[in-house]
C-alpha cells in the first residue's frame, strides 16, 4: 500500500464505521466511506464537530449539511499547485488526494526524460482526466498535456485549477470528449504521446450517452492506446470501485504493451493522523520505461 507524506493542506484525521474525518486546508468534512469497516476513535472531537457532513439518501445519491458557515468553494495546496475544492451532492470534493503519490511517479519520470532530451515536448495524455490534478503535475513538470474529460463542468474546474497554479499558457488542451472516440481519432490521425493516464470509473455515461463499464470496456481502450504511443515513458491506470484486484491491471498492461515497459500494481491509500490506519483508496497499474 503506498500512501502520499507530503501534503500539508490535506490530512485524513480519523476512520471507521463507514465514514471518513478529513481536513481540507481549515475546514474539517465527514463524509461516507465504505472501505472504514473498523471502529473509529470517537475520542477524536472533530466526528462530532466537523464544518460539514455527507448524509447519503436512501433514494441514492445524498447531501452536505453545514455545521459552520463554510463558502461554496475554497483553494488548498500542494507544493506549488493550486486546487479549487467544491463539495458536490455525490460526496466528492474535486480531487482525490491518494493521488498525490501517482503525481510524484509520474513528475519524476517527466522531469528525468527533460533532463535528457533537453527541449523536446513530451506529450502527454490523461483520459477521464476528472479536475485535472495529474494534468497539473504533469505540466508543471514540463509536459505537454491534453486532457480529455466527458464532464464540462469537470474541465472547467480543471483549467481554473491550472490557471491558479500558475501553468496557464504552457500548452494544455482541455477537451470534453467521449474518452474511446477521441482515441480512436487520435490514431487515425496520426497524433502521438510519450505517457498516457487514465482514470476510468467503474461504470458511466459519455456526452452524448456512450456506455462505460470498466470490466467489459477496459481492456479494448488500453489496447487502443497503446496504438498511439510513441517514444513511450509510461502508462498509468487507475481504478477505484471494483470487483477486481490490481493484478487485473497489471495483466491488462502485459497484454496490450508487451516486454518493452517495466509494469507493477498496487494499492494507493491514505494514512491517518490518528492511529496511523492506512485507509484504501484505490489500484493502480503503472507501465513504465527508465531511460
Amino acid at each position: 500500500m503506498e500512501f502520499p507524506k507530503e501534503w500539508q493542506d490535506y490530512e485524513l484525521l480519523d476512520s471507521g464505521n463507514g465514514e471518513k474525518l478529513e481536513r481540507w486546508g481549515q475546514y474539517i468534512l465527514r463524509r461516507p466511506d465504505p472501505q472504514a469497516i473498523w471502529n473509529r476513535d470517537n475520542s477524536i472531537k472533530q466526528w462530532e464537530n466537523p464544518d460539514m457532513i455527507y448524509h447519503r439518501s436512501n433514494s441514492g445519491g445524498g447531501h452536505w449539511e453545514e455545521l459552520t458557515s463554510v463558502p461554496q468553494d475554497w483553494q488548498i495546496n500542494y507544493k506549488q499547485l493550486t486546487f479549487n475544492i467544491r463539495p458536490t451532492q455525490f460526496k466528492h470534493t474535486g480531487l482525490f488526494p491518494e493521488q498525490a503519490v501517482n503525481w510524484e511517479k509520474l513528475t519524476e519520470l517527466i522531469s528525468k526524460r527533460k533532463s535528457i532530451n533537453g527541449s523536446k515536448d513530451i506529450k502527454i495524455l490523461n483520459l477521464f482526466a476528472y479536475t485535472g490534478g495529474a494534468t497539473a503535475a504533469c505540466t508543471a513538470a514540463g509536459a505537454i498535456v491534453t486532457h480529455i474529460d466527458a464532464s464540462k463542468g469537470m474541465t472547467t474546474i480543471a483549467r481554473q485549477n491550472i490557471i491558479d497554479s500558475g501553468l496557464d499558457g504552457i500548452g494544455t488542451r482541455f477537451i470534453v470528449e467521449d474518452v474511446l472516440k477521441f482515441v480512436e481519432r487520435e490514431e487515425r490521425r496520426g497524433n502521438k504521446y510519450s505517457g498516457i493516464i487514465m482514470d476510468p470509473p467503474a461504470y458511466g455515461r459519455g456526452p452524448t450517452g456512450q456506455l462505460w463499464e470498466i470490466e467489459n470496456n477496459l481492456s479494448d481502450l488500453v489496447a487502443s492506446c497503446s496504438r498511439i504511443i510513441e517514444d513511450p515513458l509510461f502508462f498509468l491506470v487507475n481504478a477505484y470501485a471494483t470487483t477486481f484486484s490490481s493484478v487485473a491491471l497489471e495483466n491488462i498492461l502485459k497484454d496490450n504493451l508487451g516486454s518493452k515497459f517495466l509494469i507493477q500494481s498496487g494499492e494507493v491509500g491514505l494514512k491517518d493522523s490518528n492511529r496511523g490506519f492506512i485507509l484504501p483508496a484505490g489500484l493502480y497499474g503503472l507501465a513504465q520505461i527508465n531511460d
